[in-house]
């Protein structure tokens, strides 16, 4: 009886997945099967007969975008969401963000943010996103560190995750932290500063060109770090609240 059952089933799947041109994987094939002959198996039956017929679905699995390899490295986060910093170049956050102009170019802007007074420690715009931007916005702020040793966190990026990224980090003697994935939350202060960025600045005007859109970042960006004062910092620009903890 249920040797005959499962041959029945089959014929039922053979016919179905030639139909829909085997876009059915088995749990759209599980109800499917119970809807034409009116029964409730279980998706674990249904998953075994169709691997018995050799019947399997024609679209790909998703590839898991953070799949990780030899070449990659993942940091916990240790960072944990705790922002608030005691001291100048204790806790960096650091992140990409894509801006346009002209006729819906793009450009991508990569920044480190010090936690202590949320100045901008270093940044590029770059015509790609990619590990050059990256690599030279830690460059670019390591080079100002003389014997301090950071805490920087970032996302799961493919430029934060790669070799040479942690090989910087090493020889720099910093510690390395990652939010968890889906987590923007866990690296909130640099998604913070990008919408302080956008709302004051770059949506308040059009950039024609690359160049146009380059000035305007260092302008704002220049802005922000001397001359906008903050309730948080009692009332100073970060570089200046910075100043006095020197």
């Amino acid at each position: 009886m249920h040797k005959r059952q499962n041959e029945k089933i089959i014929k039922e799947m053979n016919t179905l997945h030639e139909k829909v041109k085997g876009i059915f994987g088995y749990r759209r094939m599980t109800l499917n099967i119970n809807r034409k002959l009116e029964k409730n198996f279980n998706h674990k039956r249904i998953y075994r007969l169709m691997k018995i017929a050799g019947i399997k679905s024609i679209i790909r699995k998703k590839k898991n975008r953070y799949k990780h390899s030899f070449s990659h490295h993942i940091a916990e986060n240790v960072m944990n969401r705790e922002f608030k910093a005691d001291k100048p170049n204790e806790k960096w956050v650091t992140d990409v963000t894509e801006l346009k102009y002209g006729e819906s170019k793009k450009a991508y802007l990569s920044a480190i943010r010090d936690l202590y007074d949320g100045s901008i420690v270093s940044y590029v715009l770059g015509y790609s996103n990619n590990n050059k931007l990256v690599f030279k916005t830690i460059d670019l702020a390591i080079a100002l560190l003389g014997t301090d040793r950071p805490l920087i966190h970032s996302d799961w990026g493919f430029q934060y995750t790669h070799q040479g990224f942690k090989r910087r980090i090493e020889k720099a003697k910093m510690t390395q932290s990652m939010s968890k994935v889906g987590r923007c939350i866990d690296n909130g202060p640099m998604e913070s500063f990008w919408g302080t960025l956008k709302s004051e600045k770059y949506y308040l005007e059009k950039y024609e060109t690359y160049k146009e859109l380059s000035n305007a970042i260092d302008e704002y960006i220049h802005f922000y770090n001397y001359d906008r004062y903050q309730e948080r910092l009692n009332g100073f620009s970060p570089m200046e609240y910075r100043a006095k903890a020197a």
